[in-house]
């Protein structure tokens, strides 16, 4: 009933939460209708989205830049390479996802007194030293760079990281409209403020790091199964750091469907250049993202609320005019 009067007072508001229902609606029934090929795909592009949203659910919130993306999800791509064999697919992005969030913990409670570029120089040695570590580990005590991983179907796969999405999203909804989403917008906006009003920021900055660190160890945990070998220079690849820090600022962060957007065309974009045209594929993605900065500074959603701003001008310009 609640629900029901909210919509009936404000239908505007409705309309964005309609539209990413039916999206995710829609794309439950893909896998039966379109080619693997564009299976595989959106599973990528799920994942992609999933790391974004994390990223923003933590950076985007309290405005710590933080590039330890690329460990958490390699943490979990490990847990699979260790445990795939014994363990089924839930349960591997379960522990994939209890490990990453644990090295956040860890990692918050002793960088997130750090402030500004110090934090992400410190998140991103992170992702360097896990991965010369597994890797000096593997080769000393494995005797090999790699290791195969227990193969799941990309179906299951797709479907596995569609369910982490939709419970992501629920989380973060409700985070956000918490107690606990509204200390981490008033430590955004002014963190000295926010301790003088009573705000224990470090706690929320751990708490909030470390939630946001689970789905990205579970996202890991499932890729591994559709791999089937990784190392850690797969695992640990620092473009899982950069590429969702990218794909935030190309959508928007102001709200939760920026970082969606951003994450799914951005990653449409990462596929079509890597297939058509490999050798400029760097250089592509370079271009379009300064474009992207100097003429979309809020990304997508900042386009597309600055034209429905001016054409709301525009239309109450011509209803005064008529007067």
């Amino acid at each position: 009933m609640k629900l029901l009067k909210e919509f009936r007072a404000s239908p505007k508001k409705a309309i964005l939460p309609a539209v990413v229902a039916l999206v995710l609606i829609f794309l439950a029934f893909l896998p039966g209708l379109t080619k693997p090929y564009t299976t595989i795909m959106l599973g990528s592009v799920i994942m992609y989205v999933i790391l974004s949203l994390c990223w923003n659910m933590f950076s985007g919130a309290t405005g710590y830049i933080s590039l330890a993306t690329a460990a958490f999800f390699g943490l979990g791509v490990y847990v699979s390479a260790f445990l795939g064999n014994n363990l089924p697919l839930p349960l591997l992005m379960l522990l994939g996802g209890v490990a990453a969030s644990i090295l956040a913990f860890l990692i918050g409670v002793i960088t997130l007194r750090l402030r500004g570029v110090y934090f992400t120089i410190f998140t991103l040695g992170v992702v360097k030293l896990l991965e010369q570590l597994i890797l000096y580990l593997e080769i000393h005590f494995n005797g090999t760079r790699g290791r195969f991983v227990v193969s799941y179907s990309y179906t299951e796969v797709f479907y596995a990281l569609y369910v982490l999405l939709l419970a992501l999203i629920i989380a973060i909804v409700v985070i956000r409209r918490s107690r606990f989403g509204k200390a981490l917008t008033c430590i955004a906006e002014g963190e000295d403020a926010a301790q003088h009003i009573g705000i224990n920021a470090t706690l929320v900055k751990v708490l909030a790091f470390t939630i946001s660190a689970f789905a990205m160890g579970a996202a890991g945990a499932a890729m591994a199964t559709r791999w089937t070998y990784i190392d850690p220079g797969i695992a640990f690849n620092a473009n899982y750091s950069f590429l969702p820090v990218l794909m935030v600022i190309f959508g928007g962060s102001q709200n939760l469907l920026g970082p969606m957007i951003g994450a799914s065309v951005f990653a449409y974009l990462q596929e079509l250049l890597t297939t058509k045209f490999p050798y400029i594929y760097m250089l592509a993605m370079g271009i379009i993202m300064i474009a992207a900065i100097l003429f979309m500074p809020k990304g997508i959603l900042g386009v597309v609320h600055a034209l429905a701003a001016r054409l709301r001008k525009r239309k109450e310009a011509g209803q005064d005019a008529r007067t």
